[in-house]
């Protein structure tokens, strides 16, 4: 499943949610494969467009996970992190499966080859009630970096999908804002343009390099 870089921009929550939530003015701080991480002041979330389906309306914009009293920069960072790395596995090949709950949504990573729910994103951030990590956005991340592709490495002749791979492996980096993921992106593109020899996470390392 591929979105157009920008979709969520273009494609922002509803403003039924937004205004219910307090969400007026939120910034998307990175997104790939129709998957962002928003914040506004202390509250961090995520935002997910749902797979198209002809025999269904289309639902919009979704926010998963929301936390409404980060405490650090460090927390914000993860939120990114989770949403690159849901991203790359959906532009690999894995599922989302969006259900709602009330304003917010929960959200299934499907394996496609088995239909079994490899991991669950809550619709909610368990806060300080998460003594385990395992429902917060950093346990999260943990969990999905751990899972096996669920098939072959996106198509990287694909220049559009290329650029989302490439932002996706920036945002690996906590210290890489998603502007600066998507320079990366940018610069990483016209090396593996000039060398079709490089893989992304080469081009990647030359293009940091070279900035």
């Amino acid at each position: 499943m591929t979105f157009s870089p920008g979709h969520l921009q273009s494609h922002p929550l509803p403003p039924g949610i937004v205004g219910a939530l307090g969400l007026a003015g939120y910034q998307l701080l990175a997104e790939v494969g129709g998957v962002g991480a928003g914040r506004l002041g202390r509250q961090a979330f995520l935002v997910l467009a749902a797979d198209p389906d002809p025999a269904l309306p289309d639902p919009g914009t979704q926010i998963a996970l929301h936390h409404t009293k980060v405490k650090s920069e460090s927390e914000v960072a993860a939120f990114k992190q989770l949403a690159a790395q849901l991203g790359y596995w959906r532009l690999s090949g894995y599922r989302l499966a969006l259900e709602r709950e009330g304003l917010r949504t929960n959200v299934s990573v499907v394996d496609p080859a088995t239909g079994a729910v490899v991991a669950r994103i809550p619709a909610r951030h368990p806060g300080l009630m998460s003594f385990s990590g395992a429902g917060n956005a950093a346990g999260l991340l943990a969990t999905l970096r751990a899972l096996p592709p669920a098939g072959p490495a996106p198509d990287t002749q694909d220049p559009e999908l290329l650029r989302q791979v490439l932002v996706a492996l920036a945002l690996q980096d906590e210290s890489t804002g998603g502007a600066e993921a998507a320079e990366l992106a940018d610069r990483a593109l016209a090396l593996s343009r000039a060398d079709r020899q490089l893989d992304p996470p080469a081009a990647l390392a030359q293009a940091r390099a070279s900035g």
